[in-house]
């Protein structure tokens, strides 16, 4: 079931389009990833979403409203966490879950959610004196304390380092899990893989693709790599001629191969007719970041 809908979105500060014929959907459930890079559009396209900006064309329609004309009504069904959210330095972990909660109608239990969250050690810690993943784990709860049906997480995870990063990605998923359908934008491309169902890829204001993580992988134009070694020598004129194979290369005792995306199950299959065995296998495949090269010849990161 589609709840957000975006058609043909536009947005226009001075003579510098933003955002440029941006359309995509959004359906009940999902982890939908808006994916690009710093000064993509990501940011101006959500807040549109939110009702935070006035489009300058096209339309939106969330949860069958219109974040400009029902906004009221949308803020207790939609909760955000914005790029750059910043308390008061003194309010504490508790204070703000009570001030925020007192906005919504039927608020969520924020003393479930500090424990949900990780929280309840810092619950009468100053927002000043939180870490950075504390302060993230904070944004979040602060996006849920509404019960909404719907979150926006925008660049959840910049600033922080890889184990509060992951620790962040284990809590995405526990929200996603408990019905909440999540709009995440990022320029990580593993944290979109790792969490998102769909992606759309954003580039110069314009949606360059929209698919899941791996069918946008696919589309790379890079080969499939594996390396292993065999348990006996193994003919590399018999590889050569597999179809799905275009190099081979024998290093000490290593047989290093490139091909298409089917090539591993071809030599795998070679091998195995000729009962050899492949040790310490290693595969590589094309990444989104792979595909984000082929389709912008940019790295997001």
């Amino acid at each position: 079931m589609t709840i957000i809908e975006v058609t043909n979105l536009r947005k226009v500060y001075g003579e510098k389009v933003v955002v440029d014929d941006v359309s995509f959907t959004v359906d009940r459930g999902e982890i939908f990833g808006i994916l690009g890079p710093n000064g993509a559009g990501k940011t101006t396209t959500v807040e549109c979403v939110s009702g935070l900006r006035t489009p300058d064309g096209g339309s939106i329609s969330v949860l069958g409203m219109n974040p400009r004309l029902d906004r009221k009504k949308l803020q207790q069904r939609f909760g955000i966490q914005l790029q750059e959210s910043v308390l008061q330095s003194r309010i504490t972990v508790a204070e703000a879950l009570d001030l925020y909660a007192s906005f919504y109608e039927r608020p969520a239990d924020w003393n479930e959610l500090i424990d949900r969250l990780g929280l309840n050690t810092q619950r009468n810690t100053q927002f000043g004196k939180l870490s950075g993943g504390q302060k993230q784990r904070l944004s979040i709860a602060l996006a849920l304390v509404g019960s909404p049906e719907i979150a926006v997480l925008d660049e959840l995870t910049t600033g922080l380092d890889p184990q509060a990063r992951r620790d962040t990605w284990d809590l995405i998923e526990g929200v996603r899990d408990s019905g909440v359908t999540i709009v995440l934008v990022t320029h990580f491309m593993e944290e979109a893989q790792r969490l998102c169902d769909r992606l759309a890829v954003i580039d110069a204001g314009k949606v360059i693709a929209l698919d899941t993580p791996s069918g946008l992988a696919s589309h790379a134009a890079a080969e499939t790599r594996l390396q292993f070694r065999p348990s006996r020598p193994v003919n590399e004129t018999d590889l050569l001629a597999l179809p799905e194979v275009g190099e081979v290369h024998v290093n000490r005792g290593h047989v290093t191969i490139a091909g298409n995306e089917n090539v591993v199950q071809a030599v795998m299959s070679l091998l195995a007719r000729n009962h050899i065995v492949a040790g310490e296998l290693r595969v590589d495949q094309a990444t989104l970041d792979d595909a984000f090269v082929a389709l912008t010849g940019n790295s997001a990161e």
